[in-house]
């Protein structure tokens, strides 16, 4: 290169901010978190924190929620921005070395991402921020599903997850053809389903009764039994985490 008209540099300005509410302040996207632009996945965690927040601060203004629910929005999205930053730096670190082991560590993960399929799939999973699993609210049930975003569950009578969700409300699952029917937590905005499982979908949903899925698609709470009263007190706990009246950090 000869004669250059201008010159530049560039750095790595990684950061994040220590707490992403402070009163009537709230941080998402890169007003949050900002890094070295590789792969991408930082539209995904900016776009997650909108819809993480969206739902919460539409409850608090429906009066549906305390302003106590704000707080969980900090909790649940502050350590997924650390992992981002851990991710792109680890990427940026693979970039922009060009010693002989950079250049090896870059071919052994390449062979790994085109040979080990469980490799690509967790990679592609914290890339989209798919792999996000929020803990259970305190005094939740701590079902193997709490916390983890649902799929687009198919229904036997031809409806799916993902339509239910398009109101922005939350979504209470009975999938037991009625045997749920009587559970609390039917706010407003709450679409109520009553449909078995379309046959051969999800394995993982196969023993689930009944599953309360919040506006943001993570599942808040998700049981196997069948007793109303049973059902009742382990839906609780995550009630009154979706209302902003729990102490846990997580809503």
């Amino acid at each position: 290169m000869r004669d250059p008209r201008r010159l530049s540099r560039f750095g790595n300005a990684t950061r994040q901010a220590e707490t992403y509410r402070r009163g009537r302040v709230l941080l998402a996207g890169d007003a949050a978190h900002m890094h070295f632009p590789a792969g991408g996945p930082g539209l995904n965690v900016g776009v997650q924190d909108a819809t993480n927040l969206g739902w919460k601060l539409a409850a608090v203004l429906r009066g549906t929620a305390t302003d106590g629910l704000l707080d969980s929005y900090h909790g649940e999205r502050h350590p997924v921005g650390a992992e981002l930053l851990l991710n792109t730096r680890a990427q940026t670190a693979l970039m922009t070395t060009y010693a002989p082991e950079g250049q090896a560590l870059r071919g052994l993960l390449g062979e790994f991402i085109a040979t080990v399929p469980e490799f690509s799939q967790a990679l592609a999973e914290r890339m989209s921020g798919l792999s996000v699993v929020y803990p259970p609210a305190e005094g939740a049930s701590a079902h193997p599903l709490t916390g983890r975003r649902a799929p687009d569950l198919r229904f036997a009578d031809g409806r799916r997850l993902f339509e239910l969700l398009r109101g922005g409300g939350r979504v209470l699952l009975d999938l037991t053809g009625g045997a749920a029917a009587g559970l609390p937590g039917r706010t407003p905005d709450t679409v109520v389903h009553t449909a078995p499982l379309a046959p051969h979908d999800r394995d993982a949903w196969r023993r689930v009764t009944a599953a309360l899925v919040r506006p943001d698609g993570h599942v808040a709470w998700a049981a196997e039994e069948t007793d109303p009263e049973t059902l009742t007190r382990s839906m609780s706990g995550a009630l009154t985490a979706m209302a902003g009246q729990g102490a846990a950090a997580v809503r």
